[in-house]
């Protein structure tokens, strides 16, 4: 499998967990009306809302922010200040590009290994969560180091774009300028 295939491939897997995400804010979405409408209206006796809703909601949003966090990456819709990128020479900016993306890579390689240490402490040690649910604590954990492991592939196939593209800075990315 060549490497384009591969980032192909790997496009194609970012788009079912943004839509995976989708799901998770349809659910969210759903559950906290469910839980707003039982805390009006008394329709099940002694029921007053949905009381794990809140801890659910958290969890949520997480799950959502870790299974958007590559795909957005990958379409360039984060967080991007392109002011000095647009203002040097477009080789110095291409050079910015591949300093930044290179920063990136080893930021989301060391999230991912610390990461990873942190839920197999936390599964090895049998911790748990105990809140309204209780829960074991490395579930939630161990989406972490899977999301950066999944942003740090990115951030390769980024610099291979970069490298293969025009020798200036990118345009993937929204800007006011």
């Amino acid at each position: 499998m060549s490497i384009a295939a591969l980032e192909a491939a790997y496009g194609k897997a970012l788009d079912a967990l943004a839509l995976v995400a989708c799901a998770l804010i349809f659910a969210l979405t759903l559950m906290i009306c469910a839980d707003v409408f039982l805390r009006n209206v008394r329709i099940v006796p002694g029921t007053v809302g949905l009381a794990w809703s809140n801890e659910v909601s958290e969890a949520m949003l997480y799950l959502v922010t870790m299974l958007t966090a590559p795909w957005l990456l990958r379409r360039g819709q984060h967080i991007r200040v392109d002011i000095v990128l647009r203002a040097v020479p477009p080789r110095v900016g291409w050079a910015f590009e591949w300093a930044v993306d290179a920063l990136g890579l080893a930021c989301c390689a060391a999230i991912a290994y610390y990461g990873a240490r942190a839920a197999l402490a936390s599964y090895a040690a049998g911790s748990i969560s105990i809140k309204t649910l209780i829960t074991p604590e490395w579930w939630l954990l161990s989406v972490l180091p899977a999301a950066f492991l999944a942003l740090s592939l990115e951030m390769l196939f980024r610099m291979r774009r970069l490298y293969l593209g025009e020798r200036a800075p990118r345009d993937d990315a929204v800007s006011t300028g």
